[in-house]
């Protein structure tokens, strides 16, 4: 419930106008379970964002795959022309919906990219915590579905937990897990696509160079197409 009394600085001012405007914001179906039981996991999250976001500054079109609740799609947006977000699952879709934002447009579509490629090119493609819930046996078609919307000279980004942090994941988060990859591994099923593959390590929010085997989560920059 708002307070009748504003912030005593000048600066909290447009903060109080605004929610009497809008509203206060919300997180969001799944961020919002997360900042109520692993706040920690948030910021993780976010920071997977922030990363895709530098990378993909400038690019006009950009597709996220797995969109979710579209919680961290705002950081995305907030660096490149256009951003469209699709989920296959209808709650998240309905969830991100609710939430839109003037000053960040992004499209909201459910669509199911093992059923069909999403129509439309684009110049950049991202997928965070998706890959590693997708069967192994439906790798190929995911995948290839997924280029048919990436334009020639598009990047992809793929984000995921190692196979190595499996044995310290708890149940909920490895829950639907049928499919995480070592570093090499995942280089090499994204070389079989691009000419150029290059893996990042994370832990926590940090993304590095480091070792490999001791990574929390993989990100694979892709381009130049095969």
């Amino acid at each position: 419930m708002m307070t009748d009394k504003p912030p005593g600085e000048a600066q909290y001012q447009d903060h109080t106008r605004f929610l009497r405007e809008r509203g206060m914001e919300e997180l969001g179906l799944a961020a919002g379970w997360a900042y109520y039981d692993d706040p920690r996991h948030l910021v993780f999250t976010l920071a997977r964002y922030k990363f895709v976001a530098k990378m993909l500054e400038g690019c006009e079109n950009v597709l996220e795959i797995g969109c979710g609740d579209g919680f961290g799609s705002r950081i995305v947006a907030q660096s490149v022309g256009r951003l469209t977000g699709i989920d296959f699952d209808p709650a998240f879709i309905e969830d991100a919906r609710k939430r839109p934002a003037d000053r960040w447009p992004i499209r909201f579509e459910r669509h199911d990219l093992l059923s069909a490629p999403y129509p439309g090119a684009y110049d950049a493609i991202f997928a965070l915590d998706v890959l590693e819930h997708i069967d192994p046996s439906d790798e190929d078609r995911f995948l290839r579905n997924a280029l048919s919307s990436l334009t020639q000279p598009g990047v992809l980004i793929i984000g995921m937990p190692s196979l190595e942090s499996q044995a310290y994941a708890s149940p909920q988060s490895k829950a639907g897990h049928k499919n995480c990859k070592t570093m090499p591994d995942l280089r090499a099923v994204m070389q079989r696509y691009f000419h150029n593959v290059f893996v990042f390590s994370m832990n926590d929010e940090i993304v590095h160079t480091g070792y490999h085997r001791m990574a929390h989560y993989l990100i694979a920059l892709c381009c130049t197409r095969r």
